[in-house]
């Protein structure tokens, strides 16, 4: 799924025009855009080919390299270092294997071919199973590090999250639940989409839904 969701962002890259506004991310051009990811591949690969106690490495040089408009090449880079999903590994919560790795950056991608496609104004889709895994990333992960992390308080309320593969929660007790599809609830959850979004419906308490979802719940 990894190699399926980089040849779809690779596609859309290929050929775009790179001064285009990134809606979702306001100071970024899609040429910006694309380095990122591509930086972010490969910082990835070469975290995991680390001891897993070794510390994380630091992003700066990997954002300060020349070829980062080259994505093909620094998708092959991290597909070629998580070949083995069993090698031990650090990740973003401690020692694991390059299985993390793989699941983080197919969302990483996901999120961002959405970003990339608004950007030029094209219609994209998702593979609901990817959508739905990168629902439970959130809710198993990453809303979790970010309160460890200080870049949230500690939730004292929270949403349930319905789709039509999966029943989530998110935070502590729901005062309201979200339902929608699953890229849709996907999108909302990384702040790509507003809670009025069309596609998503709420019932309960949307005002206070609304500013929970409006936390930094992923990075």
């Amino acid at each position: 799924m990894l190699a399926a969701e980089q040849d779809a962002f690779a596609a859309l890259a290929a050929g775009a025009d790179l001064t285009l506004p990134v809606p979702a991310c306001a100071s970024w051009s899609a040429g910006a855009l694309v380095r990122h990811v591509s930086a972010v591949h490969r910082w990835a690969a070469a975290t995991a080919r680390l001891d897993p106690d070794a510390p994380l490495p630091d992003h700066e040089p990997y954002e300060c390299r020349a070829d980062l408009l080259d994505y093909p090449a620094a998708a092959s880079d991290l597909r070629a270092a998580l070949t083995d999903t069993a090698r031990p590994c650090p990740t973003l919560v401690g020692p694991g294997t390059a299985a993390w790795w793989v699941r983080r950056q197919v969302h990483e991608v996901l999120v961002h071919r959405f970003d990339l496609a608004a950007a030029l104004g094209v219609e994209v889709t998702a593979d609901s199973a990817v959508a739905a895994d990168c629902i439970a990333e959130v809710v198993d992960t990453l809303q979790p590090r970010q309160v460890r992390l200080g870049r949230m308080a500690a939730a004292e309320v929270g949403v349930r999250l319905r789709t039509p593969t999966g029943v989530w929660q998110v935070g502590a007790d729901p005062v309201a639940e979200v339902a929608g599809p699953e890229i849709a609830v996907a999108l909302l959850l990384w702040r790509r989409i507003p809670l009025h979004d069309p596609s998503i419906t709420v019932t309960g308490d949307r005002v206070t839904a609304a500013a929970f979802l409006a936390q930094p719940l992923t990075p």
